[in-house]
């Protein structure tokens, strides 16, 4: 920006010709509209980093954490509005730009609003109080004698009132509070209630700005032919048959940077898209494969998993007891392999991005990514330019899961538009989203457990094996550590479960195949094996699996509820006939609990999947409407995950190109759907990805109560 505030009780006036940097923490995208409709007298005043008012009464609070479906326009802003006392329905919601004093900008980890619940109400507490000071000043009253009501400070026994515009400018002079007084729980207006989602309206016409959709003027196009075993180099090209086609612009030797390797690949540049895919299809490339056939295999890393399970070796990550010598003495012991395969993330809009690398050193990007803060970071270091010298405009997301965190795609843009010398589109054609990853990693899980003479569950070990993507993405990974994340998941502190004896360890098997997080991270593959083993060992004992977990979890009274919760809701107890069955299965991750009851069917034409009921405990929320649809949606990519295939690669190459080949839960399919919150006062949990990982489980548990038959590799065929 041209300009910036440096003090946040610094105001600027803005003027007939004034610069678009003058209206801080505006999207680039909105910023010229809404400067014409500015009258020249007006004062834009930043009273925090997260609230703009101006003198008008004109109220703008902005979205640190970018919208990729999970409603962070809403329940960012709730947070603040809730505090300020205005209704959304006053103010203008923007998206942050990257700029530090935001904050992290990282939508993921299920982290939007657990990790801005405090913070943000804060915020809106802390401009309320500089507000309601100010006014009481005018009156010559006390603080105490004022209160806020609707972007309104009124002085009580009168009615007497200013609003928050008349008050901004003298208000922004004031010191911050840094602990101003939050509202109870009963005094809150927005969270934890129902209200409307107001940026409906503007998806479902269109108006909404998706990367997708963004338009720059003079911006030329570009798609990436990159190589169909990802980490091939160019021997050389031949373009004769691609620049034949009206439109093109250049077509040159380029790079796919991803944060572990660097990929070779060719840029075709048009005038519009169609044409530079026309032309990217008839590029004839001659590719150095190298031995990617054999090191790009999916068959020959699930045998490098299994060797791994053989040696029975790994990093401890986690021990209580001895579990080596509970296992050698055991009564009775079980053994099995769970496996998940690798899976693509599948985004609805595919990967695009935006990008100006201008002849000045500046650059500006318009792109749908998970986090401003790190794109920011990103294109600096990428083009060498200082970070004050990038603008970052995040859109909105049109579906991502952990792809879109992953910014290899908004490099190559980069990449692109400085050859070009021109603002660049760069879309990637979903042959290539679905064909060159990065991807959910594959994992095993090898369980062992013990179950004493009692038939009590008494020891339990958890081998995690597969590549680590912190290994991989983040180059941290030391031979005598486990992976963090897998630990976090998987460790008693989390799971709950009173084990007597138990063990974690984890063993990395490393793999060429570009890995990413995807929606639950870690715990979408190793919730199948934990609670399906479980579900295991309780049969062997005779228990039953939802009275056994309670057993388990019987110092957890928070757990136990959720299980009790569940039991209602899916009527657990109920006798079912013959053809009819119910799997349950119970998961923590990202400070929440879900667990989830799937009931299938056995007919004529099948087995199929008529009800599933999900309990999540997420503490307090804001809106129960986006927990219920984050839920569901959790519900469908746990489902898919399950029964309808993974990732395969096969001479190098995925065997999978587009939703032909890669399938998911389709309308007719979907069964009956049951969420349920659990009320509470607990802190903020996650929302976004908690939902998935009992899924799996529950329908895998079910199939066995129905079928007698245990299925322990992912996909499963519910017909076989």
């Amino acid at each position: 920006m041209s300009q910036n505030i440096q003090n946040r009780r610094d105001f600027l006036k803005i003027s007939g010709t004034g610069t678009l940097g003058l209206m801080l923490g505006l999207s680039n995208l909105t910023k010229a509209a809404e400067l014409k409709k500015i009258p020249a007298n007006v004062m834009i005043l930043e009273i925090n980093p997260f609230i703009i008012i101006d003198t008008a009464g004109n109220i703008t609070l902005v979205n640190s954490r970018p919208d990729m479906g999970q409603g962070s326009t809403q329940a960012v802003p709730s947070l603040l509005a809730e505090e300020l006392e205005v209704d959304l329905k006053q103010v203008k919601i923007v998206q942050s730009d990257g700029q530090t004093k935001y904050g992290s900008q990282q939508s993921g980890g299920s982290s939007t609003v657990r990790g801005l619940w405090l913070p943000l109400r804060k915020a809106g507490a802390a401009a309320k109080e500089m507000l309601i000071e100010t006014a009481a000043k005018r009156w010559n009253t006390s603080i105490s004698n004022c209160y806020a009501k609707d972007a309104r400070v009124y002085k009580k026994g009168s009615e007497d009132s200013f609003s928050y515009g008349e008050l901004s400018e003298e208000a922004s002079k004031l010191p911050i509070p840094q602990n101003p007084k939050l509202k109870d729980k009963s005094e809150f207006r927005y969270l934890g209630k129902y209200h409307k989602r107001l940026d409906v309206p503007s998806r479902v016409t269109g108006q909404a700005v998706f990367g997708i959709d963004v338009e720059v003027p003079g911006m030329q196009y570009a798609v990436m032919v990159h190589s169909p075993m990802i980490h091939s180099k160019i021997i050389n090209f031949d373009d004769t048959a691609a620049k034949s086609v009206k439109g093109v612009k250049a077509i040159f030797k380029s790079e796919r940077k991803m944060p572990h390797t660097t990929s070779e690949s060719v840029a075709v540049v048009a005038d519009n898209y169609w044409s530079a895919l026309k032309a990217s299809k008839l590029l004839k490339v001659n590719w150095d494969n190298s031995d990617l056939a054999d090191r790009m295999s999916s068959d020959k890393y699930f045998k490098e998993m299994q060797l791994s399970a053989d040696a029975n070796k790994g990093v401890n990550a986690e021990e209580k007891g001895d579990f080596d010598a509970v296992y050698k003495f055991g009564a009775k012991k079980l053994d099995a392999i769970y496996v998940t395969p690798f899976l693509s993330h599948a985004a609805i809009e595919p990967v695009n991005a935006t990008a100006h690398v201008k002849a000045d050193g500046s650059a500006e990007v318009w792109a749908p990514i998970q986090g401003p803060d790190g794109a920011l970071q990103e294109v600096s270091a990428y083009l060498g330019i200082d970070q004050a010298k990038v603008k970052i405009n995040t859109t909105l997301l049109g579906g991502s899961f952990g792809r879109k965190a992953y910014m290899d795609f908004l490099m190559e843009a980069c990449a692109i538009s400085k050859e070009m010398k021109a603002p660049v589109k760069l879309i990637w054609p979903r042959e290539d989203d679905m064909s060159q990853g990065p991807y959910r990693p594959a994992m095993m899980s090898q369980m062992s457990a013990v179950i004493d003479q009692k038939n009590n569950i008494q020891a339990v070990h958890h081998h995690a094996i597969g590549e680590s993507i912190q290994g991989q993405v983040f180059q941290y990974m030391p031979e005598y550590e486990a992976d963090g994340w897998l630990s976090g998941e998987l460790s008693e502190e989390n799971h709950k479960y009173n084990f007597p004896v138990h063990k974690l360890s984890y063993s990395r098997v490393k793999t060429d195949i570009p890995v990413v997080w995807w929606r639950s991270v870690y715990a979408s593959n190793f919730g199948w094996g934990q609670e399906c083993f479980l579900d295991e060992l309780f049969t062997e004992a005779g228990k039953d699996p939802l009275e056994g977990r309670m057993e388990l979890l019987k110092k957890s009274k928070r757990d136990q509820l959720v299980l009790e919760t569940l039991q209602n809701e899916c009527q657990w107890a109920e006798k079912l006939p013959e053809n009819e069955a119910k799997g349950i299965a119970m998961f923590r991750s990202f400070e929440s609990m879900s667990a989830s009851c799937v009931h299938l069917v056995k007919s004529n034409e099948g087995v199929k999947i008529k009800k599933v009921t999900t309990v999540l405990d997420c503490g307090q929320y804001v809106n129960p409407d986006h927990v219920k649809a984050q839920t569901e949606g959790n519900i469908v990519m746990g489902l898919s995950a399950a029964i309808k295939g993974g990732i395969t690669f096969s001479n190098g190459e995925s065997d999978q190109k587009n939703f032909d080949t890669y399938h998911f839960l389709r309308m007719q399919e979907m069964p009956e759907v049951n969420c349920v919150i659990v009320q509470n006062d607990e802190a903020p949990g996650g929302v976004g990805e908690p939902g998935l990982p009992p899924i799996a489980p529950a329908l895998g548990n079910a199939y066995f109560k129905l079928t007698g038959k245990r299925v322990r590799t992912l996909p499963m065929d519910l017909n076989s």
